[in-house]
């Protein structure tokens, strides 16, 4: 198909399928994990709280979850049903039933997508695609058909809170469901996981202590059905024979050895035990059922509605991958699986359609390991030149304000997105906003962003000093494509600085950026701690070195 090859760690921003098909050849992925927007027929935004705690009148438009039968969805249906395989024809079945409408645009999207998951993945690999009860079993249909019904693995359920209150008339919904398929069943690679025992069950189980040695030890039956018995394992020992219809687990053999060894413990009428001690226990095998995790914990939270704990991606790659391996996460969102690789020395592509979710993937990977776009991995789909800036200006005035918003970064501010363009309202001279610390009582300070394509004039300026005053922020920050004029420069020259007290220090009250200056480096200058965006946790130790995909 002619794809480019894709050597390290990669950030994509774009459209997943299209990126899937130009990027990624046959067979070249270990793990795909998905968790794309459920058809909830809702729209999820990211709720920015202010310095105060509460959240912001103004929501940035992260992503649109209702899905429609448009002229898109049509021609993609039309490319899968005119395969012919069983794939298309349980598509066309189901558009048949259900007729066209959100729920089979959202499978038509779905299915096509999958399609080409299952070519970029491994033999030995696995998908799990992360969903909610509105759509699993749909999905899952569409997924039996692509991957053969011999390939499924598991439903695991994730109880991600214990409680759900104020639901009125019906359960309260606390789970979601992952759906596992092998790409070819008993050739997937399979670590597997454990979690910790309980406290209880160890106390009550592991009751004998050695002595000598203080080692717990629980005692195990060396019994079996003796219907899955061999000749060997038919005898007397000691003078003991099993139950009825019982056999010895072992060979007579391998009993003497296991005596020998002092794994044996008899009881007062010398009938024998095993001996399992506890510190040779990894934890309880995991089972489909997922209640040990819980929502993401207040320290990873970003700030993105669905993020998903670091937890419960860290036990997925884990299963079923190795260090070195490739991951892929086509719907990435807030970076929770690219995250979880790189701590886990995984190699890692992740790909997403919001500019928001670049953002933050961006920021949250220099928090945690100190690395940044096209040094420590490679971004594609945003612009890094000026010309590729000017393209997109040209192209999308708003994805160029947020795009041009994530290079500084601050938080996007604005009216309500409309839900068909994701175009904000009015943002009343307001693009994005900076905050800061600069005081021991840690109150939050402001900064004003604009932003802007166009031709620029001196009176922007004034205006937004119009606006600083207004919002009572400390300073503004004009980012401009086009080079500010030498009257523009001497406008905001004239404006008297902000002198933090703390720190004693004078800065400009007005900071004109170029697009250039920012591709090149340049900061906002200001003092104290940054608190615009949450902050992903330092990880303690880089694991996640760069791995080789080829």
């Amino acid at each position: 198909m002619g794809q480019k090859t894709i050597t390290k760690n990669t950030l994509f921003y774009g459209d997943n399928l299209d990126i899937i098909r130009q990027y990624m050849a046959d067979e070249f992925v270990d793990l795909i994990y998905l968790d794309p927007p459920f058809n909830s027929n809702r729209n999820y935004n990211v709720l920015y709280k202010d310095e105060s705690g509460l959240e912001s009148e103004s929501q940035m438009l992260a992503f649109e979850d209702t899905w429609h039968w448009t002229r898109a969805a049509d021609n993609q249906y039309h490319e899968l049903a005119a395969v012919g395989d069983k794939v298309g024809r349980a598509l066309e079945n189901l558009v048949d039933a259900m007729g066209r409408n959100p729920l089979t645009a959202y499978l038509v999207m779905m299915t096509a997508r999958l399609v080409e998951l299952r070519r970029v993945l491994k033999p030995t690999g696995c998908l799990y695609l992360h969903c909610d009860p509105t759509a699993s079993h749909y999905l899952k249909v569409m997924l039996d058909m692509i991957f053969g019904v011999e390939n499924f693995k598991n439903e695991i359920v994730w109880q991600r809170i214990s409680s759900k209150g104020n639901v009125q008339k019906k359960f309260g919904a606390i789970h979601d469901i992952i759906l596992l398929y092998a790409k070819k069943l008993g050739q997937e690679k399979w670590n597997q996981v454990y979690r910790p025992l309980d406290p209880a069950y160890v106390e009550k189980t592991y009751r004998h202590i050695e002595e000598g040695t203080g080692r717990r030890y629980a005692l195990s039956d060396l019994t079996a059905s003796i219907q899955r018995a061999s000749a060997g394992q038919i005898y007397e020992w000691k003078g003991k024979r099993p139950p009825p219809s019982r056999c010895w687990v072992h060979a007579k053999d391998t009993m003497a050895e296991l005596e020998k060894q002092g794994r044996i413990v008899y009881s007062k009428n010398d009938y024998p035990s095993y001996k399992r001690y506890l510190d040779e226990i990894q934890g309880e095998k995991i089972p489909d059922i997922w209640t040990d995790i819980n929502i993401a914990l207040k320290n990873e939270l970003l700030g993105y509605p669905t993020q998903k704990p670091l937890a419960l991606l860290e036990r997925i790659i884990q299963a079923s991958s190795n260090p070195g391996d490739v991951v892929l996460d086509p719907f990435c969102g807030c970076g929770t699986a690219v995250h979880a690789a790189q701590k886990l020395g995984r190699t890692w592509i992740g790909i997403d359609i919001t500019r928001l979710a670049t953002t933050l993937i961006k920021s949250r990977l220099y928090d945690a390991f100190q690395i940044e776009a096209k040094k420590d991995y490679d971004l594609i789909g945003e612009p890094t030149t000026l010309t590729e800036a000017k393209h997109l200006a040209t192209q999308d005035r708003y994805q160029f304000q947020w795009w041009a918003l994530g290079l500084i970064p601050a938080r996007p501010q604005g009216g309500q997105g409309d839900s068909k363009t994701g175009k904000k309202g009015k943002d009343r001279g307001i693009d994005g906003i900076m905050t800061f610390q600069d005081d021991p009582k840690g109150h939050h300070k402001r900064i004003i962003i604009q932003v802007k394509s166009g031709k620029v004039k001196p009176g922007d300026i004034r205006d937004l000093v119009g606006t600083i005053t207004r919002e009572n922020a400390v300073m503004g920050v004009f980012v401009t494509l086009e080079p500010a004029s030498r009257d523009m420069e001497m406008e905001a020259l004239s404006i008297p600085k902000w002198h933090s007290e703390t720190f004693n220090r004078y800065y400009p009250k007005i900071q004109i950026l170029t697009i250039e200056e920012l591709l090149n480096g340049a900061k906002v200058q200001f003092p104290g701690n940054d608190t615009t965006l949450s902050k992903a946790q330092r990880e303690q130790d880089r694991t996640g070195e760069q791995g080789a995909l080829l």
